[in-house]
C-alpha cells in the first residue's frame, strides 16, 4: 500500500518559492523522523533536509537559510518550503521516513 505520497513540484524561475507536502499514513508519521532527498540527472541521491519526531531539523548545508521542514500532525504531512530557488535546485524530491519508507518522487524544476 502507500504510504509516502509527495505533492506540490513543478516549474518556477530563479528566486521563487514551491512548497512540497508529503503525506504519509500513521503508523509512518507517529513513530519516524522524516525527511527530503533529492536527487538530479547525472548525480547521487542527497539529502535536502530532516525533522524527527520532536521537531529537531537538520539541513544540507547548499540549502541552509533557504528551505524549512515541518510537521503537521493534524494531517499527517511533513512539508518542505522552498524559497529564493536555484538553477541547481532542480531535480526530483523524494520524501522519506527513518524507517526506510520512501515515496514516488516529484519533480522541481527551475528555469528562467
Amino acid at each position: 500500500q502507500v504510504q509516502l505520497v509527495e505533492s506540490g513540484g513543478g516549474l518556477v524561475q530563479p528566486g521563487g518559492s514551491l512548497r512540497l507536502s508529503c503525506v504519509a499514513s500513521g503508523s509512518i508519521f507517529n513513530f519516524y523522523g522524516m525527511g527530503w532527498y533529492r536527487q538530479a540527472p547525472g548525480n547521487q541521491r542527497e539529502k535536502v533536509a530532516t525533522i524527527t519526531i520532536s521537531d529537531s531539523t537538520s539541513y544540507a548545508d547548499f540549502v541552509k537559510g533557504r528551505f524549512t521542514i515541518s510537521r503537521v500532525s493534524a494531517n499527517n504531512t511533513v512539508l518542505l518550503q522552498m524559497n529564493n530557488l536555484k538553477l541547481e535546485d532542480t531535480a526530483v524530491y523524494y520524501c522519506s521516513s527513518f524507517g526506510g519508507h520512501w515515496g514516488q518522487g516529484t519533480q522541481v524544476t527551475v528555469s528562467s
